[in-house]
């Protein structure tokens, strides 16, 4: 059956998102023929062509896309490339839809993409409004979705006047990762993990997200942002909530967006005495930051869920600039057995709890790991592990990137891997007590993992990261 026609309005068009992920990824899109009647008007401030913004188009993909389309299909994409200046303001964006659209032979959906700073967003929504372009339209909006409750409201609030709430896709590009739909997967799906998914089992849940980059020339964002703001409330919270939520009534959107609402609403307000707030050293010095800015680069946290699946389990997150290396885990630490009948010396427990360790990375991997008897007389326990990676499957190549998967969502109004405005504005209010009142910046080096107070928020646990025993190959 052929795909409806489809308009994407790519704003932002000439931006570091857009050449990177975005103008790639609706290439592979058509490629794989998932939008295969496609037109994309492309629009930034910048002075382009439409023929200019083809070059640009071909000279993002070459760099970046994994998948290298022949010559016949980037021609054939290539003609569906239009470019608009938004200076031409409202009219001009009206008219190069029309030429983009004209060609079609039923009324296509159309999906806008604000690939825009946050100040910028507002301006765009009111260019859309005026250029006659809301209806039978979807918008995506790029992080962060205010700085605090009230910004977040007054935000969610303009955006309402033009657009309804189930037109609009706040994106998270970590929920994207086939990882993040993977948890639901595991966790229902299996009567083995299903029902031990419960404080009664688990004793602590770990999500880390260690960067190893720095700021990458985003200072005079980052400044006004910081760790918190930019991962935790965007990223960090919404994977938590796939990892807490209970089941959904079915794989459905608003069933999905109900049960994780419910796990924002069940979260206790974040305290500052169970936040550690760090920076690295040097980040005073780089352009464009206040040399006595209290930003922090690094941020660890503990949370509580209180509901009757999660009293009582502490959940840790953290993340960070400049930390040891870049990983994205979950790690669910199972409670140990009594440790009574075992010899003395068997090395019972000496290497922490079980831990299920899920790996959203592109790649996505899990890890299993447990205690078994090493071979010989007497009784020694080792710690072993079960891994799969989706690479290991003949399925590997179907996997789509995250900003793939969330573009192809939002044209087909799919809200299951977005944020609703309900969800982002209970994080930020339960987030007031920490923007309050927050901890001091600590201190810490380029290439570890954060401030050493991380071990007293955990203790007498330990982090996960770094792992002792690496990802087999």
């Amino acid at each position: 059956m052929a795909e409806r026609p489809t308009t994407i309005i790519l704003f932002g068009a000439t931006g570091d998102l857009s050449r990177r992920k975005l103008l790639p990824g609706l290439l592979h899109l058509f490629q794989t023929g998932l939008l295969n009647d496609l037109r994309v008007v492309g629009s930034s401030m910048e002075d382009y062509t439409r023929d200019s913004f083809v070059e640009f188009a071909a000279t993002a993909i070459a760099e970046f896309s994994s998948h290298n389309p022949d010559d016949a299909v980037w021609e054939d994409f290539a003609k569906r490339l239009y470019f608009v200046r938004s200076q031409d303001g409202p009219d001009g964006l009206k008219r190069t839809v029309d030429e983009a659209e004209a060609e079609f032979t039923e009324i296509p959906r159309r999906l806008h993409y604000l690939s825009v700073p946050p100040k910028a967003a507002l301006n765009v929504i009111e260019m859309i409004a005026a250029a006659n372009l809301v209806e039978r339209s979807r918008v995506i909006m790029e992080k962060p979705f205010g700085t605090d409750l009230a910004s977040a409201k007054s935000l969610n609030a303009a955006v309402h006047e033009v657009f309804a709430e189930e037109q609009v896709f706040r994106i998270d590009h970590f929920l994207g990762k086939e990882a993040a739909l993977n948890i639901l997967a595991f966790r229902f799906a299996n009567g083995l993990f299903e029902p031990i998914w419960h404080r009664n089992f688990i004793e602590h849940i770990q999500i880390d997200v260690p960067e190893a980059l720095g700021l990458e020339g985003r200072a005079a964002f980052y400044e006004n942002t910081g760790a918190y703001r930019d991962m935790v409330v965007t990223h960090l919270f919404q994977v938590l909530a796939f990892t807490a939520m209970e089941p959904p009534t079915e794989l459905e959107p608003g069933a999905i967006t109900e049960e994780k609402n419910k796990v924002f609403r069940s979260m206790l307000p974040i305290l500052p005495s169970d936040v550690v707030r760090g920076q690295y050293v040097g980040y005073r010095d780089e352009p464009g930051v206040n040399p006595e800015s209290e930003t922090e680069t690094f941020i660890a946290l503990r949370c509580r869920i209180d509901n009757w699946r999660w009293a009582g389990v502490p959940f840790y997150l953290r993340t960070g600039k400049k930390l040891a290396e870049g990983q994205r885990i979950i790690s669910i630490a199972f409670r140990e057995p009594p440790k009574s009948m075992f010899p003395a010396g068997s090395g019972v427990g000496e290497h922490g709890p079980d831990h299920l360790t899920f790996d959203l990375a592109d790649q996505s991997k899990l890890s299993l790991s447990f205690y078994g008897k090493r071979p010989g007389p007497g009784f020694r326990l080792d710690k072993l592990s079960m891994q799969f990676s989706t690479s290991d499957t003949h399925w590997s190549g179907s996997v789509l990137e995250a900003y793939e998967r969330l573009i192809y969502d939002a044209v087909r109004g799919d809200h299951t891997l977005f944020t609703s405005a309900e969800g982002i504005e209970r994080v930020w209010a339960l987030s007031q007590p920490l923007l309050d009142n927050p901890p001091p910046v600590r201190p810490y080096s380029g290439g570890s993992w954060g401030p050493n107070q991380i071990h007293q928020l955990v203790a007498p646990r330990a982090w996960r990261l770094p792992f002792e025993r690496k990802w087999r190959a």
